[in-house]
């Protein structure tokens, strides 16, 4: 795995006549920033309690904290008052609380979600509207927590726009992998592929670089 070569030509796109024209540059412009120490990384890591997957460990060391990549761009990882964090949408503070977690295989996920979906109460179980209408709103509020824990053990590293999100999962057996976060319009919660199978973040990084450097390039 090598990340030579990688900032500097994603910080020349910023000067290619069709830079413009690539999907998400109106918002990180090919803009990095700067690489993370050795020291920094094992910091962030040491406060979540987790130790990131090689290839994007690589990457905050060698190429940049955050800034540009697919879609929107990649999270820029940094260090506040309050510890460390992502910089998500409007500049705020990203921290997954359930990071340190174990990230849920997909049929652990399924499970949980079919049997929360079997216990959604029916209006003739209950002696009238009122009680059924209270026991309806408690199993409601059930699918929002469950919704964060099925991506416990990851960091989202960018938008893809319309509320859609990448994540990467740091823990668990599928770490390392990146997955499409489609539930905003009630899509499902999957692994991103080539075609031939899984992609890591240095695969998904370089095949953005190489399609955006076309596309700049008005190919």
């Amino acid at each position: 795995m090598s990340w030579s070569g990688v900032r500097e030509r994603v910080l020349a796109l910023r000067k290619a006549p069709g830079a413009a024209k690539v999907f998400g540059a109106n918002g990180h412009g090919f803009r990095l920033d700067p690489p993370l120490s050795e020291a920094e990384v094992a910091e962030a890591e040491r406060q979540f309690g987790v130790s990131f997957p090689p290839a994007y460990r690589t990457f905050l060391l060698e190429v940049a904290a955050g800034g540009a990549g697919p879609d929107y761009g990649l999270y820029p990882l940094r260090r506040d008052d309050q510890g460390w964090h992502w910089v998500a949408l409007g500049d705020t503070r990203e921290v997954n609380p359930l990071l340190g977690r174990p990230f849920p295989s997909e049929a652990e996920r399924a499970r949980r979600t079919e049997e929360l979906d079997a216990r959604e109460p029916r209006e003739e179980d209950f002696p009238d509207e009122d009680a059924y209408r209270a026991a309806f709103r408690a199993w409601d509020d059930e699918w929002e927590p469950l919704n964060e824990a099925m991506t416990a053990g990851a960091v989202c590293l960018g938008h893809q726009g319309c509320g859609y999100f990448t994540w990467l999962a740091v823990t668990g057996p599928d770490s390392g992998t990146l997955w499409n976060d489609l539930r905003a319009a009630d899509g499902p919660l999957e692994p991103l592929t080539d075609g031939t199978g899984r992609l890591d973040f240095h695969t998904w990084y370089l095949t953005w670089l190489r399609r955006a450097t076309r596309e700049a390039a008005g190919a």
